[in-house]
């Protein structure tokens, strides 16, 4: 990392910290008022938080930040159901967008790799879309994209997307849900959980680039 990048991570740290101090302190940002206000639109409400998950890839917005929420207001469950389907939205929006305007837009096709990886997910798109969305080495929506853009089968990208994701929907749902209880017995397990999850990725990252000949 360059002295450059160093000084942008430590900026937007201290704008967030600067940003958070002043919201908790001229606010109140309670977790019971943020769950109730979530909680507030009712019956409407899992269906604005899908919708908003399901256009991620088009307004480039942190999903994250909805996957925390959801767990915040409903809990692991039906908070873990309304992030896998607001998720595979957004993974379906990108993969629209990466097959019918990822060529013409980005010109994948005219890289030197591209016929390499296109014939690699054609043939094992299943496989490729699942190992990736397990062990996340590429971001969420650029899966999406790529995935559209090499033509992997509609309802393999699907499938291996529900099931990839669990894991990290299952340790966010658990992140969000003991902030909300503010248990700290719970909360020590949630953060150990994602913890792990992200110490195995880091394991894994080699292993898998090698396996998949990213």
């Amino acid at each position: 990392m360059n002295k450059k990048s160093i000084f942008r991570t430590v900026l937007f740290l201290s704008l967030f910290i600067a940003l958070a101090w002043f919201v908790r302190s001229r606010f109140d940002v309670s977790a019971d008022n943020i769950r109730s206000y979530i909680l507030s639109f009712g019956a409407i409400g899992p269906i604005i938080f899908m919708g908003l998950y399901a256009i991620g890839p088009i307004v480039v917005f942190p999903t994250s930040v909805l996957s925390l929420a959801a767990a915040f207001a409903y809990g692991i469950w039906p908070g873990m159901l309304y992030i896998v389907i607001g998720a595979t939205g957004a993974g379906i929006t990108g993969y629209i967008m990466g097959r019918f305007f990822g060529d013409s837009v980005l010109k994948f096709h005219q890289s030197k790799w591209a016929g390499n990886i296109y014939e690699r997910m054609q043939g094992q798109g299943f496989l490729y879309v699942f190992i990736l969305r397990l062990i996340p080495l590429v971001g969420f929506d650029i899966l999406s994209y790529l995935a559209g853009m090499t033509r992997v089968k509609f309802l393999s990208f699907v499938l291996a997307t529900v099931i990839g994701m669990l894991p990290g929907t299952f340790a966010y749902s658990l992140v969000g849900t003991s902030l909300a209880s503010g248990d700290r017995t719970l909360i020590l397990i949630a953060f150990s959980v994602f913890t792990l999850l992200l110490v195995t990725t880091y394991l894994f990252r080699n292993k898998v680039r090698a396996w998949l000949k990213l």
